[in-house]
């Protein structure tokens, strides 16, 4: 498999649960030699501390190659579960009112490629993927859905103005509806599979609009 900005990984690359902030990362293999194992029998790895330092875009094993560069080889059960068991990391910490650890697996997942590319899915297999914002941008293709992944970068961003329209109502009247463009609706959608577990977990058992499972 390949790493970006880390080079080729010649037997491919594992994951593992980091004990200090229970995340997910990769690992490299620092010797080259036969099978990955030093003269003294033991497997040198290294943590490769990839998300801390901005390298978001690693590809792991979400997609059927390290080498794939294609929207439709991605392995949605794969990424589905990666951001699953992130998820219920989350609410986990949150249920134990660990709140630091839930401020790092948040931060971890906000930063996986697997919870980018699940929350540009989200926003391109909706009712609502053919109306763009005030860009007039569309992710319609498997080419842009491929290059949105890369794009949906938390920090540091700030929403752009919303397309007003206005909507004929069953009186005759008009209801103005606000639209974001497709990059706020897909980092909405990003911080919602980051927020929604430990919210969730928070939020009044007998309440159920607009709450998944329950509305």
């Amino acid at each position: 498999a390949v790493m970006d900005g880390l080079g080729a990984l010649p037997r491919g690359q594992t994951r593992q649960t980091c004990s200090g902030c229970d995340s997910l990362k990769p690992l490299r293999l620092l010797y080259n030699g036969p099978e990955g194992i030093d003269p003294l029998g033991q497997c040198l790895l290294q943590w490769v501390t990839s998300l801390e330092n901005g390298m978001e875009n690693v590809l792991t094993d979400a997609a059927s190659s390290g080498e794939s560069k294609d929207w439709h080889s991605i392995d949605w059960k794969s990424v589905q579960l990666f951001v699953g068991k992130a998820q219920m990391r989350i609410a986990q910490a949150e249920t134990e009112r660990d709140f630091r650890r839930v401020a790092r697996l948040t931060r971890s997942l906000l930063r996986s490629w697997q919870a980018k590319a699940l929350a540009v899915r989200k926003v391109t297999e909706n009712r609502g993927k053919r109306t763009s914002g005030i860009d007039c941008v569309h992710w319609d293709t498997p080419e842009k859905k491929w290059n949105a992944i890369s794009c949906l970068k938390p920090h540091g961003y700030r929403a752009r103005p919303l397309r007003r329209v206005y909507i004929p109502k069953a009186n005759g009247k008009e209801r103005p509806l606000g639209i974001p463009t497709m990059k706020d609706r897909g980092l909405q959608a990003l911080y919602l599979l980051a927020l929604e577990p430990a919210v969730e977990c928070a939020s009044d058992p007998n309440s159920y609009g607009f709450r998944k499972g329950r509305s």
